[in-house]
Formats: C-alpha cells, sequence, structure tokens
C-alpha cells in the first residue's frame, strides 16, 4: 500500500510538472545584427533575454542576432513564413524587397523628423501589417526608428551635388533611386561589409544612422558627413501566425502590450542616441554613449533640404508607387488616403 502511494504521488507529480511545462511557451526570436548599434545591444537584447520579466508571460526565449545565425537581413520575412523563427526583429528598408508596402513607411523624404515621422509611420501600419498576414504568415507586432540617416563619405563634399559619379551604400529601393537621380550609384550590401568596403575604396560614401556608424566603425573609414535626414530606417516585430494563434487572447494581450512598450522605449531611445552620435562622430563633447572621432560636419544648405522634401512626390513616391502596385493593386491607393492625406497630397 505504501509503494502504491509513492507511486500514485509521483504519477501525479509528473502531471502537474508536464502540464506546466506545457504552459510555458518556448520562442525563438530573430535578432537585430549583433554589431548594428546601441539599440540592439541596451534594448532588444535585454528584452528578451528577460522576456518572462518584461512581458508578464511564463515563456523562455532563444534570443539570436541575424548575423550570429548566419541569416541574411533580407530574409526576415522568409523566415517568419517558414517558421524557423516565432518573431522576428525585422529591418524594414532589407525585407521592403520582399514586400514594397513596408517601404510606403519611410520613403525618401517622408519622414525628415521623429514626430513627423511617427504619424507617417502608423498612418500606414495598418495596411502593412494587412499585407504581412496575407503574404507571409506573419502579424505586425510593432515598428520603431533606427533614427535619421545621413551620409558618411571618405571624401570631401559640400553637399548632394558632390555625390555625382560616386559610389554609395544603400538601406533600400527608396534610397538608390533618389542616390540614382543625384547622378550616383547605390550600391546594396549587409550593415556588416560597409566599414571594410569604406576602406578599401568599393565604395565612397554610406547611408546609415549616425548611431549606427559610430558601433560600426564608419568614422574610420570616412572623413566627412553630411547631416541631412533622408529616412529614419524603420524597423519592427512580427510574429508568426501559427505561434500568434495558438497563444490565448490574455496571451496575446500581453505579447502585443509588452512590444508595444519596448517600440515605445525605442523610439526615445533613437532620439537621444541621434544626438549623442552626432556629436560624438564630429569629436564634440558630451559624448555619452559612442566613440569619440573626428569627422567633417558639413553644413546642410536650404536647397539640400528642398531637394530632399521635394523627393517624395518626384522620385520616391512614383517609382515606389509602381512597384508596390505590381504586387497590391490598392498599395499606392491607400497610401494616399492615408499617408497622402496627412502631407495633403
Amino acid at each position: 500500500m505504501f509503494k502504491r502511494t509513492l507511486l500514485m504521488t509521483a504519477l501525479s507529480a509528473a502531471v502537474i510538472g508536464s502540464a506546466a511545462h506545457a504552459d510555458t511557451l518556448s520562442l525563438k526570436v530573430l535578432g537585430q545584427p549583433a554589431g548594428s548599434g546601441l539599440i540592439a545591444q541596451n534594448k532588444e537584447r535585454p528584452f528578451f533575454e528577460n522576456f518572462a520579466e518584461h512581458s508578464g508571460l511564463e515563456a523562455t526565449v532563444q534570443y539570436i542576432p541575424v548575423d550570429v545565425a548566419g541569416i541574411p537581413d533580407t530574409d526576415g520575412l522568409r523566415i517568419l513564413n517558414s517558421g524557423l523563427f516565432d518573431i522576428v526583429s525585422l529591418r524594414g528598408p532589407q525585407v521592403s524587397r520582399d514586400e514594397p508596402s513596408v517601404l510606403g513607411m519611410d520613403l525618401i523624404g517622408l519622414n525628415t523628423s521623429f514626430e513627423t515621422g511617427r504619424d507617417n509611420v502608423m498612418a500606414f501600419y495598418d495596411y502593412v501589417d494587412s499585407r504581412l498576414q496575407s503574404r507571409f504568415n506573419a502579424k505586425l507586432l510593432g515598428v520603431w526608428p533606427a533614427g535619421p540617416q545621413v551620409i558618411f563619405c571618405n571624401k570631401e563634399i559640400s553637399g548632394l551635388e558632390d555625390l555625382r559619379g560616386l559610389r554609395v551604400r544603400v538601406g533600400d529601393q527608396s534610397a538608390a533611386n533618389f542616390i540614382g537621380q543625384l547622378g550616383a550609384t547605390g550600391i546594396s550590401m549587409p550593415f556588416g561589409d560597409v566599414q571594410q568596403a569604406l576602406s578599401r575604396g568599393v565604395v565612397d560614401c554610406g547611408i546609415t544612422g549616425p548611431a549606427s556608424a559610430n558601433a560600426g566603425g564608419w568614422p574610420e573609414a570616412t572623413t566627412t558627413v553630411l547631416p541631412i535626414a533622408l529616412q529614419l530606417a524603420i524597423n519592427g516585430y512580427a510574429i508568426n501566425l501559427d505561434t500568434w494563434n495558438r497563444l490565448d487572447e490574455t496571451q496575446q494581450s500581453q505579447l502585443e502590450t509588452a512590444i508595444a512598450e519596448l517600440s515605445d522605449d525605442i523610439w526615445s531611445y533613437s532620439e537621444a542616441l541621434y544626438e549623442d552620435a552626432m556629436r560624438c562622430n564630429a569629436g564634440e563633447s558630451p559624448c555619452e554613449f559612442g566613440n569619440q572621432y573626428a569627422l567633417t560636419e558639413v553644413d546642410v544648405s536650404d536647397a539640400d533640404l528642398a531637394a530632399v522634401t521635394a523627393a517624395v512626390e518626384e522620385v520616391s513616391l512614383p517609382l515606389w508607387a509602381t512597384q508596390c502596385n505590381n504586387v497590391a493593386a490598392d498599395c499606392e491607393a491607400t497610401w494616399r488616403e492615408t499617408v497622402g492625406a496627412q502631407l495633403g497630397l
């Protein structure tokens, strides 16, 4: 009788343990590149490595930066669709090659400040989400900016006109189109390859955020920065719909709330990083978050500002609309009804 009681107790404990284990979520998260900067290091990674604490969900998370996983950052949406990872930290400019609507949130000349950028991004958010759900079996959970994208060169330049004939690393097709209109050649390459390409003269200039450039050592291979905001480099988080649908309503709400709070935090942090990194790159103080360099910071002319502002209607919107309408007939029309209406277009 005593042995039988021990056996029943052990079986009960095993059943309870199995149930508890079944209730614990296990998520695989594909993150931003390890070397892409402080947003990934100080915000994203700590959030997912302490996911249960931040979300209130009983969950274990395996967090792997995209470059550590050996996966091209252009494949984020395909990875979500495959189910290989449950949540992916999407690099918006890169994945827009697979889903052009993503680029509609951040066309060249559209988001020249954090405040206006957030309004424009959120106006098109629901449409992008619907596209990810229908094409990639993925749900958008939140978006955030890497920061204003400016131009770093290993040659002395005084403005946009001096880019003519140069080779410029770009992050997406909108930037490539704009650079092409200036008489330069837009070249796409992974972020981690750019510093060496600048050093060796494979490219003459590169477009990225000041904080990312600082973290990636770009100022070691460049001499000049033109601090004109072309885009905000909108990134985001999305979850595989099969994973999402396995969650109950309470879990879904907790997850959405947690990611929204992370995204809001990054919006504020990104702005602080931008201001600090601009000082660091130019060798000015205070320089709190980055390494100090001695880049020449070019004064932005009224003509250059006008060219970037005009790029929305004259360059980036027409070319993007054609591309996006080819895969979604209502793409441009929806953009004009949402973002365009806010801009008065």
